[in-house]
């Protein structure tokens, strides 16, 4: 099967394209589209920003080229900068509020701030002043400077999108693209996903590709087999009732954000800090566990929520405490037959409280040295209980068991979250790093305790209420 998608309003078929090529790569080397442009291909500096309408949606989101593949365009609409602007050469409204504010110096950071930008005006946000520096916080320029960039977003913005609305196609996807010794399965529900994995155990699951893509775009890896699991119609659900959220494990972190924003308002600070909207747009946090990276920035968020992950296999589901999952470095409780469906996250209740920290080198879009996620429950003043979760402490996200009993029993204070924090030792043997050194995540992480008391002492309904 050829892989199908429509490019600037044309429809193209491709039956010779690898489906792990890069999206970045076909446009220019391939369309011979070079207005997109290829910077850091790691999705860091936004040079490479396109807009895709996903498939059997009206969504248009701003994503990385550089991490996209091809295989997750079959049955999509993509947009690059050159599909802007009439035949006639009038500019798109964003492309001329640049022109018109002066947005652009040398000009090769400007079709990615462009397109972050169409993709924004397309959005149904109100848009203030910091939702366009959030839109902007994953396109990096060197010369021009920002303030005429955020002007000319606020020119174009104020401007109504009318009858320049992106036709969408209905191009429907395949559910495999092979193309000469590659193998690109794409099933459409659960047990067809299964079967892909009990069939090709060794694949490797592709969702989003914020992680995997860069095997792809910077090793030059090649798969003979690869699942992608964004058409999986059970993976795609969100559901909430009175004790949980339930996120499916194909669903974005965009997708999902403005819940979690509403039940757990610190981990969505954390998660707007994992990576910039192109990022967040087509990551997941079933990817995000599923890598099982030591520095993954949700799972001990989750952990300390008591969340649990629901897997489900040829053998049937079973449920697990997700804390339970990681076994060791890159190590899972996931067996060869089996793929992860979904997480299920607790609701605070009554006198809990729950915050979460990031330590990393920039606050925006890097790789964490240190996460703290911290649920405490506080009755009449007293630690009733604890669940603390560090990551890039050891080989996996781990609970703090030390700490929390440290904690537990103790009248709230700051003497006893110094004394909490004094325990990090007893409970983690980091390593030395490029991020950070162990001496220097012990102490940060000890640290941390000290700042969860000051940012709650401030809290007048702490006891009372969960925040």
């Amino acid at each position: 099967m050829a892989i199908n998608f429509v490019l600037n309003g044309e429809t193209r078929s491709e039956e010779t394209v690898s489906p792990t090529r890069t999206v970045l790569e076909y446009l220019r080397e391939d369309a011979r589209l070079t207005g997109t442009k290829e910077g850091c291909a790691e999705g860091d500096c936004g040079a490479c920003t396109v807009v895709m309408v996903r498939n059997g949606t009206d969504e248009t989101v701003a994503v990385n080229s550089c991490l996209l593949t091809m295989g997750q365009l079959d049955g999509a609409d993509l947009v690059t900068v050159e599909g802007l602007s009439e035949e006639d050469g009038t500019l798109e409204a964003v492309q001329q509020a640049v022109v018109d504010e002066d947005g652009t110096q040398c000009g090769f950071c400007t079709p990615g701030f462009v397109m972050a930008l169409h993709a924004l005006r397309r959005s149904d946000e109100t848009v203030t002043e910091d939702v366009i520096h959030d839109a902007l916080a994953g396109n990096l320029c060197r010369c021009t400077g920002y303030r005429s960039i955020v002007a000319a977003a606020r020119a174009a913005c104020a401007q109504p999108v009318g009858d320049d609305a992106l036709d969408v196609s209905d191009i429907t996807a395949s559910e495999h693209v092979s193309v000469d010794d590659q193998l690109f399965l794409a099933p459409a529900n659960l047990a067809d996903l299964v079967a892909s994995r009990v069939a090709h155990p060794d694949a490797p699951l592709l969702s989003g590709g914020t992680d995997l893509g860069l095997r792809f775009s910077k090793e030059r890896e090649s798969y003979p087999v690869v699942i992608f699991t964004q058409n999986v119609a059970e993976l795609k659900q969100v559901a909430e009732d009175d004790a949980a959220l339930t996120i499916g494990a194909a669903v974005t972190y965009t997708e999902v954000l403005a819940r979690i924003e509403d039940l757990y308002p610190s981990f969505a600070t954390l998660i707007h800090r994992i990576g910039s909207r192109q990022i967040r747009n087509v990551g997941t946090i079933g990817g995000n566990i599923g890598n099982a990276s030591p520095i993954g920035d949700t799972p001990p968020c989750l952990i300390a929520l008591d969340a649990t992950l629901v897997l489900h296999g040829s053998k049937g589901g079973r449920e697990i405490p997700l804390e339970s999952y990681f076994l060791d470095y890159r190590k899972t409780d996931l067996a060869g037959y089996e793929v992860i469906a979904s997480v299920r996250v607790p609701k605070l209740t009554d006198g809990q409280v729950f915050r979460s920290y990031k330590i990393s080198k920039r606050y925006d879009q890097d790789i964490s040295a240190v996460v703290g996620a911290f649920r405490l429950t506080i009755e009449d003043g007293v630690v009733t209980d604890a669940r603390i979760a560090f990551g890039g402490m050891a080989a996996i996200p781990k609970r703090a068991a030390a700490c929390e009993a440290a904690l537990v029993g103790q009248t709230w204070s700051e003497e006893a979250a110094r004394q909490a924090g004094a325990a990090v030792g007893e409970d983690f043997a980091p390593i030395d790093d490029h991020r950070a050194s162990a001496d220097y995540r012990l102490r940060v992480a000890s640290n941390l305790f000290v700042r969860l008391y000051r940012d709650l002492d401030g809290a007048s309904d702490v006891e009372v209420m969960a925040l």
